[in-house]
């Protein structure tokens, strides 16, 4: 049975997977998002969202529990007046972004990155085994990455509005300090894109990824 391990703990994307009938497990990466992007030194939103998907994803995939696994990674990154905005962790930030974004709009960028922790022919040929036509197909040996972005269009948003959205504490863990699948989704007059990716993981870039892998999303779906 092919498994799926999503490198995330967010509830929305876990909840997302789920309501999608994708079969998935979660493994938590330890990775510290301000030290890699200090390492790399990336300001650009779409590409930080793909770096920082992509050190979730491996992390988690050199993992023992990935083994005989793929690993999907993702991370989010608002860009707003060209500036990157991840999440906004105190009041006070939050608070600033959501009076300059009232009745303007921004994009959302969502990094993946798949890895496909399976062993390859090639890996089960040097152990001395081989695969026959009964055996399961062998990995791929995959690792990469895809983003997908969507442009989030504001409604007008009145001070006190702002403050007890804040005050429920939902935006301070989300890039850009909204939400579209919760109570800031209130506030989004519409998405042009994708709006799984404004969620922060977009199922059919995720059916993409796993192409390359030479596995079908169907595979993954639930059993009934």
């Amino acid at each position: 049975m092919t498994r799926l391990i999503l490198a995330s703990q967010s509830p929305a994307r876990t909840k997302l997977l789920a309501d999608a009938g994708i079969r998935h497990s979660v493994l938590v990466s330890d990775v510290d998002e301000d030290a890699v992007q200090a390492r790399y030194g990336v300001t650009d939103p779409h590409d930080t969202a793909l770096l920082l998907a992509r050190a979730k994803a491996e992390a988690v995939a050199a993992l023992p529990e990935a083994e005989g696994a793929l690993v999907i990674g993702c991370d989010s990154v608002f860009e707003f007046d060209g500036e990157a905005h991840g999440k906004p962790y105190t009041a006070a930030v939050a608070r600033e972004r959501m009076l300059r974004m009232s009745d303007n709009s921004g994009v959302l960028h969502t990094g993946h990155w798949l890895v496909d922790c399976r062993a390859t022919a090639a890996d089960v040929e040097a152990d001395g085994g081989a695969y026959d036509d009964d055996a399961t197909a062998p990995g791929s040996g995959a690792t990469l990455g895809a983003v997908a972005s969507a442009e989030v269009h504001f409604t007008d948003m009145d001070p006190e509005e702002i403050d007890a959205y804040i005050a429920t504490g939902e935006p301070l863990h989300c890039a850009g300090s909204f939400t579209i699948d919760g109570l800031g989704g209130a506030f989004i007059r519409k998405v042009d894109g994708d709006p799984h990716a404004v969620v922060g993981l977009s199922v059919s870039t995720l059916r993409s990824l796993l192409g390359h892998a030479n596995v079908r999303i169907t595979e993954l779906w639930s059993a009934e």
